[in-house]
């Protein structure tokens, strides 16, 4: 009889090969031109196995990205007590890059290949950053529609895209130094 521990381990395996085949595909050939058999067959699955994981081909597609915008909303959302929103920003992605594997690059010329993946990434994002936004506007004592908070969102987003596309750490520093300085604009102008 399998372990819980080693069948958790395998479903994990199973899903990575999955989205690594699709990636790859959707890459290669792009999203609408490859079929969820194309997928199974690339991965060494089933059809069936493919739609166990992800019932549908734009679920699995951003699959990997919604588990990036997820833990920047865990991270947003969950952050102890007296630890910004900067704070927690950072702390964020500090942890996605020391995380970054081949798999988030693949995601990258997937995505980059494939504009309308894109664009279903860039509304994701923008609906985690908003929640940001809001979330930095109430630690302000801001609106959430006051012009600091979206102002701090846009370039938190900017940030974010460019901290994680180059993931160095060193990158970290300067982009939230340049966002800290920015944040601090607002408070004097």
């Amino acid at each position: 009889m399998m372990s819980e521990g080693l069948r958790e381990r395998s479903k994990a395996r199973r899903r990575e090969a999955i989205l690594r085949a699709a990636y790859e595909l959707f890459a290669e050939r792009g999203f609408e031109a490859t079929t969820i058999a194309d997928i199974a067959a690339a991965a060494e699955v089933s059809p069936r196995t493919v739609t166990l994981y992800f019932p549908s081909k734009l679920e699995l597609a951003t699959s990997h990205f919604d588990a990036v915008a997820d833990r920047l909303a865990a991270a947003l959302l969950e952050r102890p007590d007296g630890q910004t929103t900067l704070d927690a920003l950072e702390v964020w992605l500090r942890k996605e890059i020391a995380q970054h594997s081949d798999l988030d690059h693949l995601h990258d010329r997937m995505l980059d290949l494939n504009p309308q993946l894109r664009a279903v990434t860039n509304a994701r994002l923008t609906e985690v950053i908003q929640e940001g936004a809001r979330i930095f506007a109430e630690e302000r004592g801001d609106a959430p529609d006051d012009f600091g908070p979206r102002m701090a969102a846009a370039a938190a987003a900017a940030i974010i895209s460019e901290v994680c596309l180059h993931a160095e750490d060193a990158h970290v520093d300067k982009a939230m130094a340049f966002l800290r300085a920015g944040v601090r604009t607002l408070d004097t102008a």
